[in-house]
């Protein structure tokens, strides 16, 4: 079967002109632990994390300890007992959990299972809790968007991204900004929320972007998850080819498709990357369900919402700037479920960040955070801050065993509500 006849939920992508720079923001050093540090940017979060896999887990957890524990508790215990949908079945998320995890876990690397122990030590949640939370994506799936070239004002190539996830599910309230520099790798700025350390938005030092669609294959998970495949692609895709070939060459799960853009070479491609089927699609290309191709764009999408992309599209063809390219992912083209939009700028490593409201109004409708990756690479932490020790791994495994995440939780040196 065609590429986008498995195409099952809203997917989009576009690459767009942002002519805007970068505004400066106010930053407020919070705490540090280790080489780790958390500050607000203009108010966001963002988590510096740092050195081997256990330390970058253990950083995260301490530094946003709170926001972990309640993220967790929500998911796990609140609603991990809920019945949902998920593709034609109706499932409680928690019960069906673990047998995913032992059907994955020998595909997982060892480094992502050193992050978690960190993660689980310092946020004193208990390690099943840490992996049972980071393995949730593989029951749930989301959307992406992307133009070029003739496309853009100036030539250059950007990357939106827009995720329609479980809005009712309150990720937004823990939604934080990670910039990473793992030790022998590259480093990379991941979108995501409290205890997640797989990624399904984000972009390399590299100037390697990504966002992750899902689709149908629920129960096909003998491989390596897909929110762990986006994180190597961060962490080793140091151009398209090299994100491809991570894709392509490694054991997949369910049906999920993916958007990958490489600003130095102003090149973008869609993919599926399913458990048993890889193939691409290069920019401008036809296709039987795509029947409004647009030089120089990848644009995914589905019904109602792939005629407006397409319509957006052509009529900003070659003259989009920053204002414009944000209103491309505007409602309808995001739905009501929409999570967060993120507008990448792969050459320059800029990006714009939008979280749904705690009251559950789309991304669409919220403000714009601008950062870029090589300043949040720059910055050094505010040395008077508060410190938090760091444990040394073999110290961790001699602690005492963590309480669940449904415990009520503990005050961290790092609160940021």
């Amino acid at each position: 079967m065609p590429l986008f006849r498995r195409l099952t939920v809203f997917c989009l992508l576009v690459l767009v002109f942002v002519a805007s720079a970068v505004r400066d923001a106010s930053a407020q050093t919070v705490a540090r632990c280790g080489q780790g540090w958390l500050e607000l940017v203009d108010g966001y979060p963002v988590l510096h994390l740092k050195g081997t896999p256990y330390e970058m887990g253990y950083q995260h957890g301490a530094l946003y300890k709170q926001h972990v524990r309640e993220n967790m508790d929500n998911l796990l215990v609140k609603r991990g007992d809920q019945t949902v949908q998920v593709g034609p079945l109706k499932v409680k998320p928690r019960s069906v959990i673990d047998s995913i995890t032992a059907v994955q876990k020998k595909h997982v690397p060892e480094k992502y299972w050193e992050e978690l122990r960190g993660l689980s030590a310092a946020a004193d949640i208990k390690y099943q809790d840490a992996v049972a939370g980071n393995f949730i994506p593989e029951l749930f799936h989301c959307s992406g968007f992307a133009i070029m070239n003739t496309a853009t004002k100036d030539g250059t190539l950007y990357h939106g991204r827009v995720l329609d996830y479980a809005i009712d599910w309150e990720l937004q309230d823990h939604a934080v900004l990670i910039v990473a520099e793992p030790e022998g790798g590259i480093p990379f700025v991941n979108v995501t929320y409290a205890g997640f350390i797989g990624s399904v938005t984000g972009m390399n030092a590299k100037s390697v972007s990504v966002g992750e669609m899902g689709g149908r294959g629920i129960g096909h998970w003998a491989g390596v998850p897909m929110a762990f495949l986006v994180r190597e692609v961060l962490e080793r895709g140091g151009d398209l080819d090299e994100a491809i070939a991570i894709f392509r060459d490694n054991p997949r799960t369910c049906q999920y498709f993916y958007v990958v853009a490489d600003g130095k070479t102003n090149r973008a491609v869609g993919m599926e990357a399913s458990w048993d089927r890889f193939e691409l699609i290069e920019s401008g290309a036809a296709h039987p369900l795509l029947p409004t191709p647009v030089k120089d764009t990848v644009l995914m999408s589905a019904g109602d919402r792939y005629k407006e992309l397409a319509r957006r599209t052509q009529a900003g063809q070659g003259v989009f700037d920053a204002d414009s390219a944000l209103k491309l992912m505007d409602c309808p083209v995001a739905m009501k479920s929409n999570l967060h939009n993120v507008l990448f700028a792969p050459r320059s490593t800029r990006l714009w960040v939008a979280n749904a409201s705690h009251d559950k109004q789309p991304a669409a409708n919220q403000k714009y955070y601008a950062f870029q990756l090589t300043d949040l690479l720059a910055r050094k932490p505010d040395m008077s801050a508060p410190e938090i020790p760091l444990v040394a791994q073999d110290a961790g495994k001699s602690a005492p065993a963590k309480t669940s995440a449904n415990s009520s939780a503990q005050s961290g040196a790092a609160q940021t509500k």
